[in-house]
Parts: C-alpha cells; structure tokens; sequence
C-alpha cells in the first residue's frame, strides 16, 4: 500500500486494484478551492488511464465528507470579474464532469457535512454510502445563487421534482431523506460504514472489468441525448453571471460578513 505525497490537500491510496481519494483539508471540512478542484481532476485523470486501477472510493478526512465552497476562495470570486468567475465555473465543471464519466466505478464514502459541490461529489459517483448522521444541503439560494454546475448530475441522482425543492430553498436534509430521494444508496452506521463500502468493492471486483467500466456509459447513452459540452458552457454562464450581479454580490457579502442578506427585511 503506497501514499502519494501530500503537494495538495488529497491523499491518493492504493490498495492491489482499488484507489482511495481523500480530500484532505479536515480544518475546513474539506472545502472547495481552486488548487483542490485542479488536483482532484488531475488524479482522477490519471486514475483513467491507469489499467492497474479497477475502482476508486472518494472520502473526506476528519468530521466532514466536503462543506463546499472554500470561504477565502468565495471572497475571492465575488471580487472577480465575470470572465475570471466563467473560467473558475468551468474548472468545477471539468471536475464534475471527469468524475461523472471515469471509467471506472466509483463510491462515494459519506460521513458529516456535504454542502453544495460536496453533493455534486455524491451525485457523480456510481455507488453513494452514508452514516446516519451526514448531513447535505444545496445551499447556494442563501447566497443568492445556483447550484449550477453540479446541477446536471444532482438532477440526474434525485429527479427534477426534487431539485426544484432543494434548489430554491436551500434547505438541509439529512441522510434519510438522502436516501429516500436517490442521492444515497445506502445508509449504515458509522460503524460499519467501512464494511458496506468493501462489500461494494468487493462486489465490484467480482465483475467483469469491461463491464463495470462500460456500466454508466450504457446509462449516459440510453438516459442522454444532451449536449454536455453545451450543457457546461451555459451553466458557467449562468454562474458566472448569478456571481457578479447584485443579488449574487449581495448574498456573497452579507455571507462573508455574517449577517443576513437585504432580502430578508432583517438587521
């Protein structure tokens, strides 16, 4: 078993035919930044092409799967221009997207918080196990903004009745609710979340190669028809816009500030 070494806050483990991915920011909940995103998809871009790797597990290191947005990364969008915000949406999207279509089968180790793009994490794996404790939220509409760029596969997880809830209220819910709409496959307790994640693993180890690779391209071909690349490029559009308008500055701020945004009448 070998460790990559810790450039970025990711940990790649390998064990015989299995890479575990954990992100590894615990002081900040494994939040979102720009290096973390370019390091995440670059690893997960060289999991693709590595014929020794049949699976790949994605976990997050102490109390929290991933609470999203990084705060010093968010203070540093709302300043940006809205070029600048398309290119950093597009890179998310990248992300998203090269998770969504590795191929090889993935399973998403849930435990704490998942917030925002930590639900797109969810969303884009095959297999999604959690503890009953996890907690989710698509928080973005606080902020006055969207959920994008993960959109694409948290609506493919839940269904479009169920985005349209969560989307707009920003709600929290917690793993049983995960698990009643489709984000969550299984729910375990803590305990035994290690044991249901090998029993994936071991399920899916058991299959054949080509098949658990070519599994969720069969899916993507029958359930398709969009034009991803399309698809990213308004999506960008609509957050890089949503970030620099003023109900996205708004929100941004009085979220960095730590009080209510205008729109809610309250001091």
């Amino acid at each position: 078993m070998a460790a990559s070494p810790q450039e970025h806050p990711l940990v790649l483990t390998r064990t015989d035919a299995v890479a575990r991915l954990r992100l590894d920011r615990p002081a900040l909940h494994n939040a979102f930044d720009a290096g973390l995103i370019a390091a995440l998809t670059a690893t997960l871009e060289q999991l693709a092409v590595d014929d020794g790797i049949r699976a790949v597990v994605l976990e997050g290191s102490g109390a929290s799967f991933s609470a999203g947005a990084d705060l010093n990364w968010m203070r540093g969008m709302a300043a940006a221009s809205e070029a600048v915000n398309r290119e950093d949406a597009l890179a998310l999207a990248r992300l998203m997207r090269t998770l969504d279509e590795l191929p090889k089968p993935t399973i998403a180790r849930v435990h704490g918080a998942a917030f925002g793009g930590g639900v797109g994490l969810v969303a884009c794996c095959d297999i999604a196990i959690g503890v009953p404790e996890a907690k989710f939220g698509l928080t973005e509409s606080k902020l006055g903004l969207l959920p994008a760029v993960i959109s694409p596969y948290v609506i493919a997880a839940i269904g479009p009745r169920e985005a349209r809830r969560w989307f707009a209220t920003a709600e929290i819910f917690d793993a049983a609710t995960a698990l009643r709409i489709g984000l969550l496959h299984d729910v375990v307790p803590a305990d035994a979340l290690d044991a249901a994640v090998e029993r994936q693993l071991a399920l899916l180890l058991k299959a054949g190669p080509k098949a658990t690779a070519g599994a969720k391209q069969l899916v993507a071909r029958v359930a398709g028809g969009v034009d991803r690349d399309r698809l990213d490029a308004d999506n960008a559009d609509l957050i890089a816009g949503l970030r620099v308008s003023p109900e996205g500055q708004e929100g941004l701020s009085a979220f960095l500030d730590k009080r209510p945004p205008a729109w809610t009448g309250k001091d």
